[in-house]
């Protein structure tokens, strides 16, 4: 009897000066039919890195989280598509969850994958930050990013499961890199918080989110969804998320006038 065809997969990043996790994240997928790279201007290796991992490295210039990442799934061409980020990688266990899931004809089913989440070099299994999971994994063409300025998450029409395995993000090895990370996104959260209305005009509405919602933030994770069990690094993540989370709103009042109450 002849052995069934194995379909094949195609593996989307998109990067801006990621040659510091792009060898880890491209080791961990060396096994796919082909890896897309969507980079927007690296100034540093990560175009030479790419190349030299075989992968196919396209330059557009940055469109947005949501658009990048639907531009980086319109150049593959594999049956399969999985999109990453530059600073996660495959665990072993979901590679091989992944090529089992791959060794038929693709069906109308997209698979989640837990992320397993790095902070300071410590995986954060508590306060909520695992399992974690996301859309990455579906047939092409049938999954797409939402159009959002942050937080952007795929959609697919039909049925959804979880695979076996971690994806392995180390996106903050640093201080340094976390702080600024939020400070970006909570430029871009208060931006949404303005769309939705909630600019801090009234003197409650401003005290509510500059103030009683990042207390809120810390008590439930940190305390409630046993945050605290990540030791030191647990203490300092939830501590500066919920300050993320009172500059956002602090970013959406000033956005919008600092409207006196």
């Amino acid at each position: 009897m002849e052995t069934p065809r194995r379909a094949t997969l195609s593996v989307a990043i998109v990067t801006l000066n990621e040659e510091a996790n792009l060898p880890r994240i491209l080791a961990s997928v060396a096994w796919a039919d082909e890896i897309v790279v969507v980079d927007s201007g690296s100034t540093d290796a990560t175009r030479a890195i790419g190349e030299s991992h075989g992968a196919r490295v396209v330059t557009e210039l940055w469109r947005g989280f949501a658009a990048q990442k639907n531009f980086a799934l319109s150049l593959c061409t594999s049956e399969w598509v999985l999109s990453l980020d530059a600073d996660e990688a495959v665990s072993p266990e979901l590679a091989a969850s992944i090529q089992k899931v791959i060794a038929a004809p693709p069906s109308h089913t997209a698979y989640a994958l837990s992320r397993r989440n790095f902070f300071l070099g410590r995986w954060m299994r508590y306060g909520g930050y695992y399992p974690d999971p996301k859309l990455r994994l579906f047939p092409r063409g049938q999954g797409t990013f939402q159009e959002t300025p942050v937080h952007e998450t795929a959609i697919f029409a039909g049925k959804v499961e979880m695979l076996h395995g971690d994806l392995l993000h180390d996106a903050y090895p640093t201080l340094t890199s976390y702080l600024d990370h939020m400070q970006r996104y909570s430029t871009l959260g208060g931006g949404i918080a303005v769309q939705r209305g909630r600019t801090g005009r009234s003197l409650f509405s401003f005290l509510n989110g500059v103030l009683v919602n990042p207390a809120a933030t810390f008590f439930y994770n940190y305390t409630l969804r046993a945050g605290f069990l990540d030791g030191r690094e647990g203490l300092l993540l939830h501590l500066y998320h919920s300050a993320y989370v009172s500059w956002k709103y602090a970013k959406a009042w000033e956005h919008a006038g600092r409207a006196n109450p």
